[in-house]
């Protein structure tokens, strides 16, 4: 064993465990989310629940609002990665199916998330950016489905990347109240969405 063995062990074993610490306060952040809400949920509640300090908290969060930060980023990272596999599907149908059905699940997992992630990307600026790459991620997987299908690539409002943008935050609202009622409203609703998307595509004959 060299003199270095050892510190370096140490290291990687605080890293294994500071990420199982913070992925317990992200855990426990959103089931609060689920039983307070944003508003009365404290860093008290955060630290308590994850089986910590709130000083303990503090060493890998500043506020509570960077925890839900942190929740939110955990989260979308799941919609990337379905945007990024919808981008990829060469069959244009096969992908819109694809998409939508990824999308309710992440939705069905983590609703009250995304709920929370829209309500604040108004106010609290990480939050916000992070929404707007998730939504220009989606659009552009959108796009890409949209001139596979033939719709032409460009500016007009008639054009892929234009009809993208509506078709993006279209579903990303019908979600968010869908979402709220119950798992059936939201395949209800998601099949809505995806006839429109056909359509737009040209792609219901």
């Amino acid at each position: 064993m060299t003199p270095g063995d050892q510190p370096a062990r140490s290291r990687r074993t605080a890293e294994r465990k500071g990420d199982v610490r913070e992925r317990a306060i992200l855990d426990t952040c959103e089931a609060l989310l689920v039983q307070k809400g944003y508003d009365a949920m404290t860093v008290g509640d955060i630290a308590q629940g994850a089986g910590i300090t709130r000083g303990a908290l503090y060493f890998y969060f500043g506020s509570k609002q960077e925890v839900v930060t942190a929740l939110t980023a955990r989260t979308v990272k799941h919609l990337w990665e379905r945007s990024e596999v919808t981008a990829r599907t060469d069959e244009p149908r096969q992908a819109i199916a694809a998409a939508l059905q990824r999308t309710v699940e992440l939705w069905n997992e983590h609703g009250l998330v995304m709920r929370t992630a829209i309500d604040l990307s108004l106010t609290v600026p990480e939050i916000g950016e992070l929404w707007k790459r998730t939504a220009d991620l989606f659009i552009a997987a959108i796009t890409a489905v949209l001139e596979r299908a033939g719709i032409q690539a460009g500016a007009a409002p008639d054009q892929a990347p234009a009809m993208a943008r509506v078709l993006c935050w279209m579903i990303e609202r019908t979600f968010y109240h869908a979402s709220q009622e119950s798992r059936e409203k939201l395949q209800e609703a998601s099949a809505t969405c995806e006839h429109i998307w056909l359509t737009s595509a040209g792609l219901t004959t």
